[in-house]
């Protein structure tokens, strides 16, 4: 079975959109028919993606799902499942209660993958972009071992802490940005349209201008005469850096840079030591086997250098090396991460002490998280203020001369 997006008109001459399960496009066409309905078109769900001016989106094959979306999916499924419900009834329902199309297309297609005699876990490797290599092992794992609602359970948490996490430092960085953006486009605005109004009427007076005001003059007369040129160059130049970090070598470089450089080492090693933990504690719960789980893990880790040093690791598991040993050559997660593994391993209990380390990891970044922004914000007023007042102090001292002058 297959999942088709159609567009038919109705007897009363209105139009309906939706997605609909069969064989071909025929018997889709047939089946629309026995609604009442005209097929006017009828495409796979996964090629038809919404039209813009007649140019086609990119698929779901292409672009998957957010993580608000992953989480809410996972939870309904696993609530589901664990309610004794077949898994293609439980993705008919989540998909049918949807209201994005593209979530619904998608778990209709992963339906009609497992009605086709498909796993469920061969279904969601249709689509790689919705579903990380590690939540596809976790099913695969699941399903082996006959615990697929325990291992979606698993998953459905995880997968909602990590999206909260993700939310939680967006809207910490949030304040401060918009902060710095509202700042500098006053800025820019009282330099463009407010300073050379000011300095017309100095120059008429003849006053002598302070260094500050002749600063400030010059900053305002480049801000006018090249700032869109500035931009422009600006523009290329992030196009230009982008281009040069979609090449994987590049990336590399980069991403080594901010794991092995202060201030962002810190910050970076802790993410992915707490991504790559959470993870591995997931897999290794689900009964995945270790080198796979390790292999998976690092799949999902964001920093490109640690998923090299995390894939070494699992090929020194693969040729006998202990996960302890293994990680501490790596010299990649922190000590404390490496202390934890080497006790897990110690006391045959490894999945458990992943996900104690996992959740210390995430402690301890949200910490982090907070002191940065805590530091963030006030550096942000600070840093807006002070430039304020300097742009006050241009426009006032020469009007404060003027005053003396008169005097005397």
């Amino acid at each position: 079975m297959t999942a088709y997006a159609y567009r038919a008109a109705t007897r009363e001459g209105g139009s309906r959109k939706g997605i609909i399960e069969a064989s071909s496009p025929a018997a889709a066409r047939a089946l629309l028919r026995e609604q009442a309905l005209l097929p006017l078109s009828v495409e796979p769900a996964n090629d038809a993606g919404p039209a813009v001016g007649g140019l086609k989106l990119p698929s779901l094959r292409r672009r998957g799902l957010s993580a608000r979306q992953l989480a809410t999916v996972t939870r309904q499924i696993s609530t589901l499942v664990g309610s004794d419900i077949t898994i293609e009834e439980s993705l008919r329902l989540v998909a049918q209660q949807s209201e994005v199309p593209a979530v619904n297309a998608l778990l209709t297609d992963v339906r009609g993958a497992i009605l086709d005699g498909r796993s469920f876990a061969a279904a969601l490797g249709l689509h790689p972009r919705a579903f990380p290599e590690f939540y596809r092992a976790s099913v695969a794992a699941g399903e082996q071992s006959g615990r697929l609602a325990s291992v979606l359970d698993h998953l459905a948490e995880f997968v909602e802490n990590r999206q909260a996490n993700g939310q939680k430092l967006q809207l910490a960085l949030l304040y401060p940005a918009l902060l710095a953006c509202v700042s500098f486009g006053m800025m820019v605005l009282l330099m463009v349209y407010v300073v050379p109004d000011i300095v017309r009427v100095f120059v008429s007076r003849g006053a002598e201008l302070p260094f500050l005001t002749r600063a400030l003059i010059a900053v305002s007369a480049f801000i006018q005469n090249y700032g869109l040129y500035v931009l422009i160059v600006g523009a290329i130049a992030f196009l230009l850096y982008g281009r040069w970090a979609r090449r994987p070598t590049n990336r590399l470089r980069v991403h080594r840079f901010f794991n092995e450089t202060r201030p962002f080492a810190r910050f970076s090693r802790q993410f992915n030591a707490a991504r790559f933990a959470g993870s591995l504690a997931t897999l290794v719960e689900s009964a995945v086997p270790l080198v796979e789980a390790l292999q998976a893990a690092a799949a999902v880790t964001p920093n490109l250098f640690v998923r090299e040093k995390a894939l070494a690791i699992a090929a020194r598991v693969r040729e006998g090396i202990s996960l302890r040993a293994a990680m501490a050559e790596s010299g990649v997660f922190p000590s404390m991460l490496v202390a934890i593994v080497a006790s897990g391993e110690s006391s045959g209990r490894l999945a458990p002490a992943l996900g104690r380390a996992s959740g210390e990891l995430e402690r301890e970044l949200d910490a982090l998280v907070a002191t940065l922004v805590a530091l963030v914000e006030p550096l942000v007023l600070l840093l807006m203020g002070g430039l304020v007042l300097m742009m006050v102090l241009a426009i006032l001292l020469p009007i404060i001369n003027l005053n003396n002058l008169v005097q005397i």
